[in-house]
């Protein structure tokens, strides 16, 4: 199954990642943006916000490494092939393999992760950032709480050792996927997903390969990625690029107390903005997201 009815315009591209292939869609005329999704997710994410966008901006929507249609690197004992270093060097080389050397950045949840780490790696690639639904891995780390980690416990369980969380998992996949997605709305229901995005994000999760790439993932954000942040914190080291952090009402952030403060930690230069949804921004309050997006994203 592809995105095409989703994304009527964009065409598909294969691209050259730092070792691997990246599938994208691109759409859109103007300034190159680049578009990030998040776990549980593909590109699709994106799909009631990019038409609006691409009136805009030459908009490029990556599948992570391992996600949707990406390739599937190997993964290795530190778990760095799937890291948001070694995401950040895919984007910059499909980019530059596009003709942009700098861009407009934006990622909600992983994507955001990978959208962050990134800024920092690659200053001179990021024109503007805008950051969807989370707070830094270090920081996500460092606060568990006990409610915190009962809403978040896919965070320590993805990243066991193989191959507990993917048999576990992989039993019943859809079910653990649907109820995954649906706890993290604000409803509490599957509702608000367009049923052709749905069957993407399930379709990969009944994928073996696919599963362990998305555990790998979080393994990675257990190991290498929070010792990436660290590195950055104690160095004191922030983001040069303008910030734009926009976080649901009823989402994770929202329960941090101050969002907007800890992102000011972490940058130079941020602003914020609220959607009226859950985790998922993009597909739950596109409005918002855009209301949010697009004036700092044209704020040349």
């Amino acid at each position: 199954m592809t995105s095409d009815d989703l994304f009527p315009g964009f065409r598909e591209e294969r691209c050259t990642g730092a070792d691997t292939e990246i599938y994208c869609r691109i759409g859109g005329d103007g300034p190159p943006l680049v578009l990030l999704h998040g776990y549980p997710q593909c590109h699709a994410t994106w799909h009631r916000v990019a038409p609006s966008l691409a009136e805009h901006f030459t908009c490029v929507l990556p599948d992570l490494r391992g996600y949707g249609q990406s390739g599937i690197p190997g993964d290795d004992p530190e778990h760095r092939n799937y890291s948001k270093r070694r995401m950040a060097e895919d984007i910059v080389a499909v980019m530059q393999g596009l003709g942009h050397r700098s861009f407009r950045l934006a990622g909600h949840d992983r994507g955001a992760r990978v959208a962050y780490r990134l800024a920092f790696d690659h200053p001179e690639a990021v024109e503007r950032l805008a950051i969807i639904e989370v707070v830094p891995t270090q920081v996500m780390w460092a606060s568990f709480s006990a409610e915190m980690a009962l809403k978040a416990y896919h965070w320590p369980f993805l990243a066991q050792p193989a191959p507990l969380p993917e048999r576990l998992i992989g039993s019943h996949a859809d079910d653990y996927l649907d109820h995954t997605l649906a706890s993290w709305t604000r409803d509490r229901d599957l509702a608000v997903f367009d049923t052709r995005a749905l069957e993407l994000y399930r379709s990969a999760f009944r994928d073996p390969a696919r599963l362990h790439a998305l555990c790998e993932d979080y393994r990675a954000g257990a190991t290498c990625d929070r010792a990436d942040d660290e590195a950055d914190l104690a160095a004191g080291r922030k983001i040069a690029a303008p910030l734009h952090f926009i976080w649901g009402q009823a989402g994770f952030p929202a329960k941090a107390g101050d969002p907007l403060g800890i992102w000011r930690n972490w940058a130079e230069n941020v602003t914020g903005s609220t959607t009226d949804s859950g985790h998922f921004s993009p597909e739950e309050d596109p409005t918002g997201t855009l209301a949010g997006l697009l004036p700092f994203l044209l704020n040349a």
